[in-house]
């Protein structure tokens, strides 16, 4: 094997600038990175997991958390009926791939779940057992909205499993997502899984709103860091795929730049608060604002170097706006208002088909704009699906 010969001198030189192995930090890159450390450490960091957001106030003050998504009161039970469209075309790929067997297998299991939580599904479970915020005086309409849908769906997969060929893409589509087929549905399923989707963006983000609001954020100094993994691998890695980073640069009201927004998946996260480790997740506060301050003191030498060339300016958040010959789209485009069914499903697709997405990313900023909107009061907002839609009792 050939040995690997370097030059002494000119490894040196190298290292004179940036020595990542060196613990004590001590090139000039590092120096530059600790002035930035030091200038920011009086400024709040927000680091956000995937199922927290932590409050690091900054001059060594202690940190606090605050749950969201899969610790927010019924996103498990509406996720689980969003999830339903997936999952029947889940049972349709299998079937198109040649594995008939397994797919028939899952639609009854599938089935037989669906049965047991329209039994389960009452008015005074999601008023008195979920008692979700934002669910405050939606509580018949949403307990309509998942009989209905658990009664359609029910529907399609009965008759799949009675005749095998009545599973394709055609019969979901015409059949149950849009509800345009022979049987023609009052109300085509594509509207409860908005509907779901938006009453938890609702409710996350209304919470989130208040919180925000109570700690009392400095905005304009705030440092925002989305670390470790965000949904799928793929997901969450640019501002305009990660709906968490759009929703809280809409709570700080315009306030938080995009300049200081951070997308670190390989960034330290903190642990799950357990209400004895405060300790541990203080200790990743060093680490995390270590590990932004290399990278804000490097953009700024970009303006000392380059002074005459383009400056750099964070891409548009959103798409542009659809129109009726659109075919393709590469970003979300906005939602105009809680009737725009046509970018509401578009967005849909995209939030699955694009690797960058999160998957319940369709609707969640939208409705917390509105919150914005309208003082974070979520009876004065229009939660797309739900308000406004009589789901129609069915057998």
């Amino acid at each position: 094997m050939t040995a690997v010969h370097e030059s002494a001198e000119m490894v040196r030189l190298f290292r004179t600038y940036t020595n990542p192995g060196a613990p004590e930090r001590d090139s000039t890159g590092d120096h530059l990175s600790r002035a930035s450390y030091e200038d920011n450490y009086g400024h709040p960091l927000l680091a956000v997991t995937n199922r927290h957001v932590g409050l690091f106030p900054g001059n060594d003050a202690p940190p606090i958390t605050k749950g969201f998504r899969h610790t927010t009161l019924g996103f498990k039970e509406l996720a689980g009926v969003s999830h339903l469209a997936p999952a029947i075309a889940s049972l349709i790929r299998l079937k198109e791939l040649g594995r008939q067997e397994v797919a028939l297998r899952d639609a009854a299991r599938l089935l037989s779940d669906i049965d047991a939580v329209r039994a389960a599904n009452t008015v005074d479970l999601w008023r008195e057992d979920i008692h979700a915020e934002a669910f405050g005086g939606r509580e018949e309409s949403i307990f309509r909205m998942v009989d209905y849908g658990c009664a359609v769906t029910a529907r399609y997969l009965r008759r799949g499993l009675a005749d095998p060929e009545c599973f394709s893409a055609e019969t979901l589509r015409d059949d149950l997502m849009t509800g345009s087929g022979a049987d023609e549905l009052p109300i085509g399923f594509g509207r409860v899984v908005i509907g779901t989707f938006a009453l938890v963006g609702a409710n996350n983000s209304a919470r989130m709103i208040r919180w925000f609001d109570s700690v009392g954020l400095d905005w304009e100094h705030v440092i925002l860091m989305l670390v470790g993994r965000q949904g799928r691998p793929t997901s969450g890695v640019t501002l305009g795929s990660n709906s968490l980073g759009r929703i809280l640069r809409i709570a700080s009201r315009g306030r938080l730049a995009d300049e200081r927004i951070f997308i670190a998946p390989h960034a330290p996260a903190f642990p799950d608060p357990n209400g004895a480790n405060n300790h541990e997740i203080a200790a990743v506060e060093q680490p995390l604002r270590w590990t932004i301050a290399r990278v804000m003191a490097a953009v700024e030498l970009a303006p000392v170097l380059f002074p005459d060339s383009p400056r750099f300016v964070p891409p548009p958040v959103y798409g542009p706006d659809l129109t009726k010959d659109t075919t393709q789209i590469t970003e979300m485009p906005r939602i105009t208002g809680p009737h725009d069914w046509t970018v509401m499903i578009a967005r849909q697709r995209l939030a699955l088909e694009d690797p960058r997405q999160l998957l319940a990313s369709g609707v969640t900023d939208y409705m917390a704009d509105q919150l914005v909107r309208h003082g974070n009061d979520p009876t004065a907002i229009v939660v797309p699906g739900v308000d406004g839609i009589t789901y129609p009792e069915l057998p």
